[in-house]
């Protein structure tokens, strides 16, 4: 689990990749000082496996599930990438609940200055993610634990203040780029819960489950009315 803090942008020093299978090799130190072989770390946003270290870096594989659902497979040497090491059972909760196990993948419509900050407007490729994103509410952005600004019909908005800017990727991102998205875990937890039994469990990507997720003999059923 991690928090969406960001704790360094690293280098991805080389890729080697067969069919949807990728081994990358990412130049990293702030993160490198207790990072042991088998730990989780957030690379965008996915959690990966460091499977190798260096004095100057660490290695990941990307299997196909993560391949095709992820913004992982347009990586190229010399990318700037969002790391971060799992979060310490210890440390301070200073964003929120991220997994790392992306939702889905936005577009960037636009990005804007507004005084000191800057607005980000991103359009998802899923539409069934709006259900979850909800404005005042967190979102997580190649890794970046956000607030979501606003919400329309097919884009939402984050406005990211000088600091975040300048220790993220989002500092080289512009209209047209993609980004990992991951929805708060809480709410899909929430849906699931209560559609549970009365739609199919594996709709396909962009596709609301059929069923009713509450209904009135549900509540009487559950003793809330």
């Amino acid at each position: 689990m991690f928090t969406g803090l960001i704790e360094e942008v690293g280098v991805l020093r080389g890729v080697s990749s067969g069919g949807e299978v990728m081994v990358l090799n990412i130049g990293a130190s702030v993160i490198m000082d207790d990072l042991k072989i088998g730990d989780s770390v957030s690379v965008n946003g996915v959690c990966l496996t460091a499977t190798s270290l260096s004095d100057h870096g660490f290695t990941a594989d990307v299997m196909p599930q993560t391949y095709r659902n992820s913004t992982l497979k347009e990586l190229r040497a010399g990318s700037r990438i969002n790391l971060e090491r799992a979060m310490a059972a210890g440390g301070r909760f200073g964003g929120h609940i991220v997994q790392g196990h992306v939702d889905g993948i936005g577009t960037i419509k636009s990005v804007k200055r507004d005084q000191n900050a800057v607005v980000f407007e991103i359009s998802p490729g899923r539409k069934t993610l709006f259900k979850f994103i909800i404005p005042k509410g967190s979102i997580t952005i190649d890794g970046i634990s956000l607030t979501v600004a606003s919400s329309s019909s097919s884009s939402f908005t984050v406005s990211i203040i000088p600091h975040t800017l300048g220790e993220t990727v989002l500092a080289y991102k512009r209209a047209g780029d993609t980004v990992n998205l991951e929805c708060d875990v809480l709410g899909k937890y929430v849906d699931h819960l209560l559609r549970y039994g009365s739609s199919p469990q594996n709709a396909e990507d962009g596709e609301e489950a059929e069923g009713s997720r509450i209904s009135s003999e549900f509540l009487a059923a559950n003793g809330f009315l």
